[in-house]
């Protein structure tokens, strides 16, 4: 891995190594994936200001979030289907992160349970994603293993009652290999088929059947009290791209808002997180904390997050590239290089710590018109006019 020097480098190897089906299910975004593509180069749209004389001579990363310190404010997002990716699955992105003392989020559709994940990072802080599921004795058991098995927070994805259109999957289909099971689903399926619509052990096989028979289609904002009601682990609301939603979520007390488009998987064309941060954050007021995805590769883009107004940062593909390349020491290394890349950018933008960076450390990039851009907006009048002074001249 020597050679691997930023996330890019691991996703290349990463696609190199895996086969087509599990390849084509991490890379793929929904429909035309223009908002994939988008999230890549949003932060291109946003310069950092660095400021000079400042001593950056010793620099500080850690952050308290939810009531506890973080080491950085970089932390792996829910991914399911690790299994896929590697043998170990989430076990590699759990111990990785909490070695390095951020933040795991498991997700509903893992292939290792809660129980897995709680007792190989014990003293590690994670979190529980939940799907909302149709049967809502599922879900409410679902938080409460969460819950004995030492998970801090409840996130809960709330862009998913239907998942988007993935057209390589679509085409392709998406084999999920014999030995795996979507584990924290495992004890609510029959070992058998059963009439049409019930869920079987051959359905939790088929994975895109089994999603869409167990994702609950009816939500509202009365899903929050009605969370409550079950837990007193603080919730976190996971897909606002509005300062709409931001102020409904505010009204219902969340802990905390995550700002998100599914990594570009669910509607195309939807806003990048980047760019709706900062209107989100006026929304908010510091009344909760703000979390984001979709796009973050480089120590620079947390930088950027965190001066918009963001409390932390977390990545959802990176991890699984590093969990491909090389499982534990692959997901260790992808986490370390982006703790790197923003210590780096602390010292050369002035900023000494982390909780320091403010929304003047960025700006919008100016977009400089190209002569063909001038030429396409220039009126036949314009023309006529410049050709008559030149006639003249």
């Amino acid at each position: 891995m020597k050679k691997l020097v930023c996330v890019q480098d691991f996703e290349d190897e990463a696609l190199r190594k895996l086969d087509r089906n599990a390849a084509n299910y991490f890379k793929s975004g929904s429909d035309d994936e223009i908002t994939l593509q988008r999230n890549l180069s949003s932060y291109n749209s946003w310069l950092i200001r660095p400021r000079m004389l400042v001593d950056v001579s010793k620099r500080n990363l850690r952050k308290i979030v939810l009531g506890k310190p973080v080491e950085f404010p970089i932390g792996f997002s829910p991914c399911g289907f690790q299994g896929v990716a590697h043998a170990d699955g989430e076990l590699s992105s759990a111990e990785a992160v909490c070695g390095l003392g951020s933040i795991f989020v498991l997700s509903t559709y893992a292939t290792r349970s809660i129980e897995e994940i709680g007792n190989a990072c014990t003293n590690g802080r994670k979190w529980f994603q939940l799907f909302p599921n149709s049967q809502e004795l599922v879900s409410i058991d679902l938080i409460k293993r969460a819950e004995q098995a030492g998970f801090e927070a409840l996130v809960v994805t709330l862009d998913a009652q239907f998942f988007g259109n993935k057209r390589t999957t679509t085409r392709d289909g998406l084999t999920f290999p014999a030995h795996l099971r979507l584990a924290n689903l495992a004890k609510y399926v029959e070992t058998k088929p059963t009439v049409s619509g019930a869920a079987s052990d051959e359905g939790v096989n088929n994975v895109s059947a089994h999603v869409s028979r167990t994702l609950a289609h009816n939500l509202t904002w009365d899903l929050v009290p009605k969370l409550r009601r079950h837990t007193k682990l603080p919730i976190i609301l996971k897909g606002i791209l509005t300062r709409e939603d931001a102020a409904l979520a505010v009204q219902h007390n969340v802990d905390g808002i995550w700002i998100s488009n599914h990594g570009g998987r669910q509607i195309d064309t939807a806003p990048q997180p980047i760019d709706v941060l900062q209107e989100i954050s006026a929304v908010v007021q510091g009344k909760c904390e703000i979390y984001i995805d979709s796009g973050i590769r480089k120590g620079t883009d947390v930088f950027k997050a965190l001066a918009l107004g963001a409390t932390m940062t977390f990545v959802g593909r990176p991890q699984i590239w590093g969990v491909a390349v090389a499982g534990t020491s692959g997901a260790t290394r992808v986490l370390e290089i982006l703790r790197e890349e923003l210590d780096l950018t602390l010292a050369l933008s002035g900023v000494a710590d982390v909780n320091k960076i403010t929304k003047e450390a960025v700006c919008r990039a100016e977009v400089t018109p190209t002569p063909k851009d001038f030429l396409h907006n220039l009126t036949l009048e314009a023309m006529f006019s410049s050709f008559a002074n030149i006639s003249t001249m």
